[in-house]
C-alpha cells in the first residue's frame, strides 16, 4: 500500500481528480495539487483545506510545507515535461495514476464499479442514491456532479464503495470489483486501442477480474461480453426488456423490466428481480426521460440488489433521482421554451438523448420542435464517426453546429464540422463563432421548443445565454 498521508495531485480541478481529492480530505489525509486554471471544482477543494497552485511549477510539490508521500497524475491528459511530474520522478516520489489511487482507497470495501461506453455516469449516480435510500452510506467516486447530492465524491462510513470503471485508457483493469456492471459497448477511443478488437477485449479483461458480472440484455455487444464470461466460468447476471432476454437466453435474467410508459413528467417503470436471494416485482418512477435510463435504472437497481440492498428500499430511492448535471439537466425555460444541457459526444449518446426529448415533445402534443446546439469533441472522434453523427444529430428538428472542441489534439487537415453538416438531412447552421451561438440558436428556436445544448466541451456555457438570448429575441 501507498503512503496516502501526504496527496499531492496535478490536475486536481478535473472531474475525477477532484473526487479523489474529497475523499482523502475526508480521510484525513493533507492534499495539495495544481492545475490551469481556477474553477468550482478548486474552489470546493479549497475550501475544505486543499492547497491548490494555478499553474504548473516544481515549487507546487512543497505546498504543505514538505514533499508529499504521493503524486497523481493522469497520463493521457498531464505531458510527461510537467515540472511536478519531473520533479516527482527525480526525487523518487511514487507516482500513481487516479484509478492506481481509487483502487487503494477501495481496499476493503465491497466494491460496485460500473463500466461501459456509454451511461456510466448515470447508472453510478442512480446505483449511489438507490443504496442511499436503502440506508447504506456508500463511498463514492462519479464523473459527474450528483445534483442532489451537489458532489462527485463522499466518503461514506458504509462497507460499500461505488465508482465508475473509465475504460478510455484501460484503467479499469486496476479494479478488483465484487460487482462489476458492463451497460453497454461500441467502439470508441481508438486513439487509446487502435483497433475495434483490443476495445472490445478490455471489457472481457474487466469481466475476468470481478466476482459477479451484470451485462445489459438490449446491448448485443454487452450480452456477448456476457456469454463469454460464463463459457469462462464466471457468474453472469443479466438486466433489460423481456425481449432482449428471450434474445440471450444463455444469460440469467436477473431484472427484467416488465412495464415502461410516460406518465406525466415520469416514466413508471416495473421490474422483474430474480436473483438467488431476491425474487419479485418492484415499482418506481423516473424523473429522467429516455429508454436509455430505464436500463441504466435496471442496472442500478440490480447491482443494488447484489451488494446486498433491500430492492424496496432502492425502488424509493430510483424514484427519488433527480440526475446528474450535465445529463438531460434542466437550465431554464422562456416562457412555454425550455433549455437542458447534456454531455452526450458519441453517435449512440446523442441518438438516445435526442430521442428522449423528441419523445417528451411528443407525449405533450402541442407541436414542439427539438432544437439541438451541438459541439463536436475531438478531431479523431469526428473523423470516425462523422456520418453517425449526421444521422443521430438528423434526430432533432434544427441543429446549430459549433467548430470541433479539440481538447487533447491538434487540428487535422479537412477534419472540420462541416464533414457533419454535409450528411445532415434537417435544416443545420454551422457556426464558426462560440460568442454569437446563443443569438443563431435563438433565432432558429420556436416558443415551446426544447433546446438542447449538446457536448463534452465548453458548449455547456451557452445554456444560460441561450436563456438570455431567447428571452430578449
Amino acid at each position: 500500500m501507498t503512503d496516502l498521508s501526504r496527496v499531492h495531485l496535478i490536475g486536481i480541478g478535473g472531474s475525477g481528480m477532484s473526487g479523489v481529492a474529497h475523499i482523502l480530505l475526508d480521510r484525513g489525509a493533507t492534499v495539495t495539487g495544481s492545475d490551469a486554471k481556477d474553477s468550482r471544482p478548486v474552489r470546493a477543494l479549497k475550501a475544505k483545506g486543499a492547497k491548490v497552485a494555478l499553474g504548473h511549477d516544481e515549487a507546487n510539490l512543497e505546498l504543505a510545507g514538505e514533499l508529499p508521500t504521493a503524486v497523481v497524475t493522469s497520463f493521457a491528459a498531464i505531458p510527461q515535461d510537467n515540472p511536478e511530474l519531473v520533479r516527482a520522478k527525480r526525487e523518487g516520489i511514487p507516482l500513481l495514476r487516479r484509478s492506481d489511487l481509487l483502487a487503494e482507497l477501495m481496499e476493503g470495501r465491497t466494491q460496485l464499479l460500473l463500466a461501459g461506453t456509454h451511461g456510466k455516469t448515470s447508472t453510478t449516480s442512480m446505483a449511489v442514491v438507490a443504496l442511499q435510500a436503502a440506508g447504506e452510506d456508500p463511498s463514492f467516486a462519479i464523473g459527474g456532479q450528483l445534483n442532489r447530492a451537489g458532489t462527485n465524491a463522499h466518503h461514506g462510513h458504509g462497507d460499500v464503495f461505488v465508482a465508475e470503471a473509465d475504460e478510455s485508457d484501460a484503467s479499469l483493469l486496476r479494479y478488483s470489483p465484487d460487482v462489476a456492471v458492463i451497460t453497454n459497448i461500441e467502439p470508441d477511443h481508438l486513439d487509446f486501442y487502435g483497433t475495434r478488437e483490443k476495445y472490445f477485449r478490455v471489457f472481457d479483461d474487466f469481466a475476468d477480474l470481478a466476482k459477479n458480472v451484470v451485462v445489459c440484455l438490449d446491448d448485443d455487444n454487452a450480452a456477448a461480453c456476457g456469454e463469454r464470461a460464463i463459457e469462462r466460468g464466471l457468474t453472469v447476471y443479466g438486466y433489460g426488456t423481456a425481449e432482449a432476454a428471450k434474445r440471450h437466453p444463455g444469460i440469467p435474467a436477473a431484472a427484467v423490466v416488465t412495464d415502461e410508459r410516460q406518465e406525466g413528467e415520469h416514466t413508471y417503470v416495473k421490474a422483474c428481480l430474480n436473483t438467488p436471494e431476491v425474487t419479485g416485482e418492484v415499482e418506481y418512477t423516473l424523473a429522467i426521460p429516455g429508454r436509455h435510463m430505464v436500463l441504466n435504472s435496471a442496472a442500478a437497481l440490480l447491482s443494488g440488489v447484489l451488494v446486498g440492498a433491500a430492492p424496496e428500499k432502492l425502488a424509493q430511492g430510483l424514484s427519488e433521482f433527480t440526475g446528474v448535471r450535465r445529463r438531460f439537466e434542466y437550465k431554464g425555460n422562456v416562457g412555454k421554451t425550455r433549455v437542458y444541457d447534456d454531455y452526450a459526444h458519441h453517435p449512440t449518446e446523442v441518438a438516445a438523448v435526442l430521442t428522449a426529448a423528441r419523445e417528451k415533445v411528443e407525449a405533450e402534443g402541442n407541436g414542439a420542435r427539438v432544437v439541438v446546439c451541438f459541439q463536436p469533441h475531438l478531431y479523431s472522434r469526428t473523423q470516425e464517426f462523422s456520418s453517425e453523427f449526421a444521422e443521430a444529430l438528423s434526430l432533432a428538428d434544427a441543429c446549430v453546429l459549433l467548430d470541433i472542441f479539440g481538447a487533447r489534439e491538434t487540428p487535422v487537415e479537412g477534419v472540420t464540422s462541416r464533414i457533419i453538416s454535409d450528411e445532415m438531412t434537417i435544416p443545420v447552421r454551422l457556426e464558426p463563432d462560440f460568442s454569437t451561438a446563443p443569438a443563431t440558436v435563438a433565432s432558429v428556436t420556436q416558443p415551446g421548443d426544447i433546446v438542447l445544448t449538446m457536448g463534452a466541451g465548453s458548449v455547456t456555457l451557452l445554456a444560460d445565454e441561450i436563456l438570455t438570448a431567447l428571452a430578449g429575441a
